[in-house]
């Protein structure tokens, strides 16, 4: 467990590892500032003003080990509320290492994973909840993943749990005060105010359960399995879609024998395209295994794009494929490929068939609308990411169950006219549960365990 100790100046470089133009290295704690000044020339960073920037050097004694900007930011006025140091040095990997041991040998400790996030935390800048919407920013690769990153950063599901608690907080304060006055049968909490209230917080807590579907599609991406019979085009289906010749591409039956994985972001959603083994009968070991996991990948996929052949199949073939290849009933979209070889004929046999996006994988014909169908199967509609509040925490999707089932339990405890305390206690275990949510309630456990999994120099 990771022991956080605020007399402590911790240091990290922030930028990502590797050769690069700039890096910056950052220094939080009360030392900070003199830590950094002790090493600097240039002027003096102790009398200097907050979110100010200083140009000059940094020096091992008499040796200039690079030319520096340095931005201050002094308590409470930075992203931990307490000194923070940035420097910007040039990214050289001998260069950092230098300005690094240079600053823990003046005294400041390397920082944990995510300690920086996790003090400003524990310092009152945001909630629980605010900070692991940090590190789902940092990972955002699309717009959508981005949108529902900033707005819960910013506290937009913060504010909706903490209305919650407050109005449970309420009705649990008016029980406790009745057993204060346990013999005189008063009563404060109106118990059909109370059934009413909980009916209420119950709605909106189904509300969030259910955006958990599609907040898990917009932070981890939608699997999209590419299946198919050999030479169908899935290969270059695939490429095509990456823009990159990422599989390779043959005309002898079975040439992808593993999967093939990568994605793309289409309309602000990511795809994780994968491309597997073809679907047929086979003696060949090595492409059985193939086709194999082709099915474990089909089990685990959100999406299916069934591709296949127009020149060889009849829509009678591909209904009772798509039947077999897809007993859950998971979204699916059948794509024919091949159509600049297809003769007139056979491109009107297909024509009734509901949902068929006809393609070209070779040409890059339709490959738009494609795209869009693979949208529309996501099924985010017209999704507000600035005012609908969506989840997209496991964590919190776990508090809010045991919210609602600490709310089922006050409700039949109404029912059964069970006696003021064991409704408070029931109630108590829901404001636990919401607690945990934005941290009101925590423990060092659950700190470690969050606050862990961020990168260090966050």
């Amino acid at each position: 467990m990771i022991q956080l100790n605020n007399t402590d100046t911790i240091v990290a470089v922030a930028t990502a590892s590797g050769t690069g133009a700039i890096a910056v290295i950052r220094l939080s704690g009360p030392e900070a500032i003199t830590i950094t000044n002790s090493v600097f020339k240039g002027k003096d960073l102790t009398k200097q003003a907050s979110h100010t920037i200083h140009f000059g050097t940094i020096r091992d004694n008499e040796k200039v080990l690079d030319e520096v900007l340095v931005s201050l930011f002094v308590a409470p006025h930075s992203y931990t509320k307490e000194n923070v140091v940035e420097i910007s040095c040039h990214g050289s990997d001998y260069i950092v290492q230098q300005i690094m041991q240079l600053l823990l040998k003046q005294g400041a400790r390397l920082a944990n994973a995510g300690e920086f996030t996790k003090r400003a935390f524990l310092n009152g800048q945001f909630d629980l909840a605010q900070a692991e919407a940090v590190a789902d920013l940092i990972a955002s690769d699309s717009a959508l993943s981005h949108d529902v990153a900033m707005k819960q950063m910013r506290g937009g599901f913060s504010q909706e749990i903490k209305r919650l608690r407050a109005e449970l907080v309420h009705f649990a304060s008016m029980i406790e005060l009745e057993l204060d006055f346990g013999e005189e049968d008063v009563e404060f909490a109106d118990r059909d105010q109370l059934r009413s209230l909980i009916g209420n917080i119950q709605s909106i807590i189904r509300e969030l359960l259910m955006s958990f579907e599609l907040g898990n599609v917009i932070k981890n991406g939608v699997p999209t399995v590419i299946v198919g019979k050999p030479n169908a085009g899935k290969s270059t289906l695939l490429n095509k879609l990456l823009n990159e010749e990422k599989a390779i591409v043959s005309d002898v039956p079975g040439t992808t024998r593993d999967f093939i994985e990568d994605e793309i972001s289409i309309a602000g959603i990511t795809f994780r395209f994968i491309d597997t083994a073809g679907l047929r009968e086979t003696t060949d070991k090595v492409e059985a295994i193939g086709v194999e996991r082709t099915m474990q990948k089909l089990s685990q996929s959100s999406l299916i794009i069934y591709l296949f052949d127009i020149t060889e199949e009849t829509p009678a073939k591909v209904q009772a494929e798509l039947e077999r290849l897809n007993p859950n009933n998971l979204p699916l979209v059948a794509v024919a490929n091949k159509i600049d070889q297809a003769s007139p004929e056979k491109l009107a046999a297909f024509v009734t068939m509901e949902g068929l996006v006809q393609i070209s994988a070779a040409e890059g014909a339709h490959l738009e609308d494609l795209k869009q169908a693979l949208v529309e199967k996501v099924n985010l509609g017209k999704l507000d990411t600035q005012s609908q509040t969506i989840v997209t925490n496991l964590r919190h999707v776990d508090s809010l169950n045991k919210t609602y089932a600490a709310l089922d339990d006050v409700l039949n405890g109404l029912g059964l006219g069970i006696s003021g305390d064991l409704v408070a206690a029931d109630i108590r275990r829901a404001l636990y549960s919401l607690g945990q949510i934005t941290g009101e309630i925590t423990t060092d456990d659950l700190l470690d365990n969050i606050f862990t999994k961020f990168c260090i120099g966050k």
